[in-house]
């Protein structure tokens, strides 16, 4: 009698733990190529996903190159987010399971546009390989719609691999896109109010930024933490001889750049494509400061 009430009790003690999902599977193990992949996962996945985000803090994920013990922690993940439009080029040299790849921009590729910069550079200390930007532009993320997409991607990865969880990672994704509509309402807004006229921008990265919200932006190749030399100035005068009154910056460029340009009657508005994990606050938080920095420079000309 006394087994006979055991084994009831194992039995049942058994079937409750197959039915919680905290106990009954590991989190799925999600990689990911850049910071706003990793923070949608995260946002959609919850408690079900662990996400990796394996580029250093100080590197542009887009020009890392991963060594052997970082590919093979790629190739043991759950699943590999991808961003697609020539993002991380180290992913077509090296040999990763087929099957895991998610390629969140496959449904919008008809939408990617070309970058022009054909000089060769490299972004700061540690900033990965030299480069250019040539090819497809890929801060595909810029554009709210795009990331939409993106993020509808992963939920759809994550639900084919943990199918018990899928309306949760539909409640997560339907949040994040609430979120999303509203920070694409929140930039349109910033920019209507902007005066009209070209914008200047330290990089050739906002093509989708300018497309969303029908910018005109001529780009050069400038490093925030580098002070621009003459032959840099003189590009710039060119450029700006169109009329430019802002220059978009992807970081708080030096007080002699900012002095310089002052000196041209043209500002500095930084907006952070946020590619790596920031310091402090996250995805959303970034781009509403963004957002603030545009709605800041608009009140400063009005």
């Amino acid at each position: 009698m006394i087994r006979s009430i055991r084994t009831r009790w194992l039995a049942a003690l058994l079937g409750a733990l197959s039915f919680c999902p905290a106990l009954a599977a590991d989190p799925l193990d999600v990689y990911a190529v850049n910071y706003p992949l990793a923070w949608f996962a995260e946002r959609i996945g919850g408690d079900d996903v662990r996400v990796v985000l394996p580029a250093p803090a100080d590197v542009d994920p887009a020009f890392w190159q991963p060594g052997p013990d970082e590919i093979r922690d790629f190739q043991g993940a759950d699943l590999i987010l991808l961003n697609g439009a020539g993002y991380a080029k180290w992913v077509a040299g090296v040999s990763l399971p087929r099957r895991k790849l998610v390629a969140t921009s496959a449904a919008v590729a008809d939408q990617y546009l070309v970058s022009g910069s054909g000089v060769v550079h490299s972004h700061g200390p540690g900033g990965g390989e030299a480069h250019a930007h040539t090819g497809t532009a890929f801060t595909l993320w810029l554009d709210p719609t795009l990331a939409i997409a993106q993020a509808t991607a992963i939920e759809a990865a994550l639900a084919r691999a943990r199918p018990g969880s899928a309306e949760a990672f539909a409640q997560g994704r339907q949040r994040l896109e609430d979120d999303l509509l509203a920070l694409d309402g929140d930039f349109a807004a910033a920019f209507r109010a902007l005066p009209a006229g070209p914008l200047l921008a330290s990089h050739p990265v906002y093509q989708y930024l300018a497309r969303r919200y029908e910018l005109d932006i001529d780009a050069l190749l400038w490093e925030p933490d580098t002070t621009p030399d003459a032959d840099d100035w003189h590009e710039l005068d060119q450029l700006a001889a169109s009329g430019a009154k802002w220059m978009l910056w992807e970081d708080e460029p030096t007080a002699a750049t900012r002095a310089g340009l002052a000196e041209r009657g043209i500002g500095v508005i930084v907006l952070r494509p946020a590619g790596n994990r920031p310091a402090s606050g996250d995805y959303l938080s970034v781009m509403q400061d963004n957002v603030a920095a545009v709605a800041d420079a608009a009140a400063a000309r009005n």
